[in-house]
């Protein structure tokens, strides 16, 4: 079955909207700036056209940009932070671990009210069936994370 065409009922065509929305996600410009720049191509595009682009192609640019972006980095095996943080829930602490790529950006992120080998072990499995195995690991020498390294057999890293 076939994902229905999200530009179906727009009469300016896909190529034209995305040039739109990569301006002004991409580049520090206004609304208005980028209907210049388009009317300056022979693009005639008011700034609300844009912004309801925006609204509306932005998550699918992004989603489309962070899954080319993923099956780069599964070929290339690059440097993770890992650390956990406390947080509190509803009064309650949990723990929050992420998992943070070498140019920062927040790879993996998993919410457990334990922090200890078993929620260690889970989080990993689920960064690394998403993300790859990565080359360094670079943690906060919490014992958990030796451990659960150790048991999917990447303690080396």
């Amino acid at each position: 079955m076939t994902k229905p065409d999200p530009f179906r009922y727009f009469k300016t065509s896909r190529e034209i909207i995305r040039l739109a929305v990569m301006l002004y996600v991409r580049f520090p410009l206004t609304l208005r700036n980028v209907e210049d720049l388009l009317h300056e191509r022979g693009i005639d595009v008011s700034h609300e056209a844009v912004r309801y682009w925006w609204h509306s192609f932005g998550p699918l640019f992004a989603a489309e940009i962070r899954k080319r972006r993923i099956a780069s980095m599964k070929s290339s095996r690059w440097r993770w932070h890992l650390d956990e943080v406390f947080v509190k829930i509803n009064g309650e602490r949990h723990y929050l671990w992420r998992a943070v790529d070498h140019e920062g950006e927040v790879l993996e992120s998993f919410v457990t009210k334990t922090r200890d080998k078993q929620a260690a072990l889970k989080f990993l499995k689920k960064a690394m069936c998403k993300h790859g195995q990565p080359e360094v690991v670079v943690t906060d020498r919490l014992r958990s994370y030796g451990a659960a390294l150790k048991e999917i057999g990447a303690e080396h890293r």
